[in-house]
């Protein structure tokens, strides 16, 4: 596996506020620079953009993976086993999470097996966060 870079991606919320509170209180980030319109936020070192779009249309699609429905688009982050807990444990605790598909393991006793769980933010975007007991299963067929 070639180093890994921080990666880097804009997204729409329609509150920039409430796209703060969410990032930086219920996920944890630090913020970066910003503007009127946009919030560079520091998901576990990777560069993510809250740009503010006021109409957006947040209308949900899914797709069926091992018997959820997931929300596509998505992004999050494939993080070590002992950092997924803590995060699960941080947003169990946080009121008014809104849970896509609760923290499970999928693929259970396959090739990439894995902790995962979705949610939405504020602006209605779902995030997907997962870890491997074996990260060298990443792109296990």
């Amino acid at each position: 596996m070639a180093e890994l870079t921080p990666f880097h991606i804009a997204f729409p919320v329609h509150d920039l506020e409430a796209a703060r509170t969410f990032y930086t209180q219920a996920l944890g980030c630090g913020t970066g620079r910003e503007d009127t319109t946009w919030i560079d936020f520091d998901l576990y070192g990777h560069q993510i953009v809250a740009h503010l779009d006021p109409g957006m249309d947040a209308t949900p699609h899914v797709n069926p993976v091992d018997g959820d429905h997931v929300p596509v688009p998505h992004f999050g982050v494939v993080l070590r086993p002992d950092a997924w807990d803590a995060l699960r444990d941080r947003l169990k605790a946080t009121d008014g999470i809104d849970w896509v598909i609760e923290p499970r393991t999928r693929f259970k006793g396959e090739p990439g097996e894995q902790s995962t769980m979705f949610l939405r933010d504020p602006s209605g975007n779902a995030l997907e966060f997962k870890a491997f007991a074996d990260l060298g299963s990443l792109f296990a067929k």
